[in-house]
């Protein structure tokens, strides 16, 4: 029998909180507890590697599976989605901390990470009042197209970034703050290759092995988890500091402290707002994209603006608990759907065996070579470039697909923070664009009857004398001179059309400036004996036509229900011969 059927989980229902959980059936909860152990096992040494992309202490990354997953776990509605670290808010991050030009600030530093958690609390406090607003229908203006494009982005740039400590070789660090920044280090890395210490190289060949072959013939078992874990092994083993393999060395055991972040003033806040700005639109667009689209896979409820409450709750938990921005993480998502989790006990699961690790077993990290965690990071920017993406914009949809490649190349040559404000600028161009040059044509009957669209060519007709001229999309500022100038382009022949009908079956709405335009075309075609009508029209644009006054202008009689009806009405007005 469903738990959600006693009193207390029905009162518990009526409350804004567990909706990632319930309604629950105890047959779930084995499945559930499974998956937990199994997403701990491989996100543990995934946030271990986003630390290195954020310039934090590993341990941090440790944090981001605590306090903030058992947040979104109770205050989200998502029943799927996973919180933690991720790669684009963590690249974002660095990109912008090294672009401030604080003097002396530097990855790691207690500056730094104090800043990081600062950040936190401004991106918890922004999607605060995107809640409030109820702006989770933002996230639908980032285009999967532009999102494509700056996720590839962000994973040339952390591969790149990662090479120089593969090969063991101390290359500037790579800060994204200025043009060309992220180049110039990956060449300055580049140039200093016959430095590569051989057992580093070693040791990231390996780790790169050990991950792709367990994903290819082992799937069942963690590779990541198991190069980690090996890694630590034979570094202890075999001393591997004294061979000249940087390791991470002795770091912070336990659970975190609640506490205020390290040098908060308003000077600071004001500093890093545009960069958390740059994170919770990302937060928002790639969270909500994920939820949508396994809720939308399993048939279950989802509410936008419930999981920013529950993603500005993780949030404000990892700025009190000494750690950097969570967002809702696309990877370690599947990761839990492929092990057959279905609620977020699975996440909580996961935020309990990583307390047990922060308890008992963070001594053996001291021993990790940095070049673990440098192929780890390595392998995920890899993964983040999506080549199948891009060739299906590219054989769909060549315009889009230069939308998506001018994301990648800012993104890697100007900044990932760069690139998610163009990737958002782009996205609303993309659309005005459209809109601003709607598909219009001219409605001909076929053999069957059925109206066809054609191209505007000034001289076609719909019948001898009829125009029925069809409007792609809704009229405003952009695109409304262009339907005056097809009207008139239409009218300047040499037999000009006694009617003209505007389809309206694709407008959905009509503006201030749209409605001044068509009622400006109405009262021109009306000054040239044309009997003007609009047809298809849906009761909202009825209610504007009405309003603007362009009802009365042009006759409430010619206004059709259809363009049939519009041509039906044409036939009727004409002389019998």
């Amino acid at each position: 029998m469903p738990i959600s059927a006693r009193p207390v989980a029905r009162l518990l229902r009526r409350l804004p909180i567990l909706q990632g959980i319930l309604p629950y059936e105890r047959a779930w909860l084995p499945r559930d507890i499974l998956a937990g152990v199994t997403l701990a096992a491989l996100a543990i040494p995934e946030v271990m590697g986003y630390t290195k992309i954020a310039g934090m202490p590993v341990v941090t990354g440790l944090y981001t599976l605590l306090l903030p997953v058992v947040a979104f776990a109770l205050l989200g509605s998502s029943r799927r989605l996973v919180v933690g670290a991720d790669s684009a808010t963590a690249a974002i991050m660095f990109a912008g901390f090294a672009g401030l030009g604080i003097s002396g600030l530097q990855p790691q530093s207690p500056e730094w990470v104090g800043l990081a958690s600062l950040s936190a609390l401004l991106v918890a406090a922004l999607l605060f009042l995107a809640r409030l607003a109820r702006l989770g229908f933002l996230a639908d203006f980032l285009s999967r197209t532009v999102l494509i494009g700056f996720l590839t982005g962000v994973g040339i740039q952390v591969a790149m970034s990662q090479v120089g400590d593969m090969l063991g070789i101390s290359s500037p660090a790579f800060s994204g703050g200025r043009f060309g920044d992220s180049l110039r280090a990956f060449w300055a890395t580049l140039q200093d290759v016959d430095q590569t210490s051989g057992m580093t190289l070693l040791i990231s060949l390996a780790v790169v092995l050990i991950v792709v072959g367990f994903e290819r013939w082992v799937k069942h078992i963690p590779g990541g988890l198991v190069a980690v874990a090996g890694m630590i092994l034979v570094s202890w083993a075999f001393d591997l500091s004294s061979h000249g393999v940087r390791t991470l060395g002795a770091g912070p055991g336990g659970l975190p402290a609640i506490a205020v972040p390290y040098g908060v003033t308003w000077q600071a806040a004001w500093n890093v707002l545009p960069i958390a700005a740059s994170m919770a639109v990302v937060i928002l667009a790639q969270s909500a994209a994920t939820s949508r689209a396994y809720a939308t896979r399993y048939g279950e409820r989802f509410d936008e603006n419930a999981d920013l409450l529950g993603l500005g709750v993780a949030n404000v938990g990892a700025g009190l608990t000494g750690t950097f921005v969570v967002n809702g993480s696309p990877t370690k998502t599947e990761m839990v759907d492929d092990a057959k989790g279905r609620t977020q006990v699975a996440h909580l699961t996961m935020a309990g065996v990583t307390a047990l690790v922060l308890l008992v077993l963070t001594k053996p990290l001291e021993y990790m070579p940095h070049a673990v965690l440098a192929a780890v990071v390595f392998i995920i920017g890899l993964k983040l470039i999506d080549y199948h993406g891009m060739l299906d914009i590219y054989r769909l949809r060549r315009d889009e697909f230069v939308v998506a490649t001018v994301t990648v190349v800012t993104v890697v040559v100007v900044g990932v923070e760069q690139g998610m404000i163009l990737a958002i600028v782009l996205s609303v161009l993309v659309h005005v664009r459209r809109s601003y040059h709607p598909a219009n044509t001219i409605l001909i009957a076929d053999d069957q009857g059925y109206l066809i669209g054609h191209s505007l060519e000034p001289g076609t007709f719909t019948k001898p004398g009829l125009v029925v001229y069809h409007f792609g999309t809704g009229i405003f500022f952009a695109n409304a001179n262009r339907l005056e100038a097809d009207v008139h382009a239409l009218m300047s022949v040499a037999a000009p059309p006694r009617w003209f009908i505007l389809d309206a079956s694709s407008i959905d709405d009509v503006d201030y400036t749209g409605g001044k335009v068509l009622l400006e075309v109405a009262e021109w075609l009306i000054t040239q004996r044309v009997t003007f009508g609009i047809s298809h029209v849906s009761e909202h644009v009825r209610r504007q036509l009405e309003h603007y006054g362009i009802t009365a202008t042009i006759g409430a009689g010619n206004v059709y229900v259809s363009s049939h009806a519009a041509i039906d009405a044409f036939d009727k007005a004409q002389p019998v011969v």
